[in-house]
């Protein structure tokens, strides 16, 4: 268990330092980057959000909050508080069109920073519960690694960076074209960023 969690937050740290990440698209308050490596494709959603970075942690770690403005999460379930630090929830998604609901079981690993210039993280991945066998009414899906990195800009403002990567089986669900799934990505990061204000 230990070792998961750590490597979930190690995972989400070095998919954040990768190089060759590529801007596809430039709002106001977000900015979406892509990055592609084979057939795994990250995303990354900037937000600028005008809250302080501790009071942003507290609201994107806890996940059951996350239905407020995720409309891929349809339902959100602490299975297990594993500490402080880690949690597993299950997750249901609403069916798209042709596919069943899908549902998830994730761990989420928080983590303060140690020193002033790093980062809030919040990592997220699957993992295996026995006690929770895939359900023939769900398709089973899994987060290989997701989560955010929180940043302090000031007292009161802070830009939060949401990860996702996702292998092709995942691509469908996300749109057949990366215009209709960052207009997609789009949507909720706004609604991110006004639950969060």
């Amino acid at each position: 268990q230990a070792y998961l969690s750590y490597s979930n937050v190690a995972a989400l740290t070095h998919l954040a330092a990768k190089p060759g990440w590529e801007i596809t698209r430039t709002l106001d308050d977000i900015k979406i980057w892509t990055h592609e490596e084979g057939d795994v494709m990250s995303f990354k959603v900037e937000m600028q959000v005008k809250i302080p970075s501790y009071q942003a942690f507290s609201l994107l770690s806890n996940f059951v909050f996350r239905q407020q403005w995720d409309k891929h999460f349809l339902t959100c379930e602490v299975l297990q508080a594993v500490s402080e630090e880690e949690k597993i929830y299950y997750v249901t998604s609403p069916p798209t069109t042709g596919h069943k609901p899908r549902d998830f079981v994730i761990l989420v690993s928080q983590r303060q920073p140690c020193k002033p210039c790093e980062p809030y993280t919040v990592a997220v991945r699957s993992v295996t519960l026995r006690a929770v066998p895939p359900s023939p009414e769900f398709s089973r899906s899994e987060i290989l690694c997701a989560g955010f990195q929180i940043h302090r800009n000031s007292s009161s403002s802070c830009t939060v960076c949401y990860f996702n990567q996702v292998t092709s089986g995942v691509m469908p669900y996300l749109a057949a074209n990366l215009a209709g799934s960052s207009k997609s990505i789009e949507d909720t990061a706004l609604e991110c960023i006004k639950f969060l204000e």
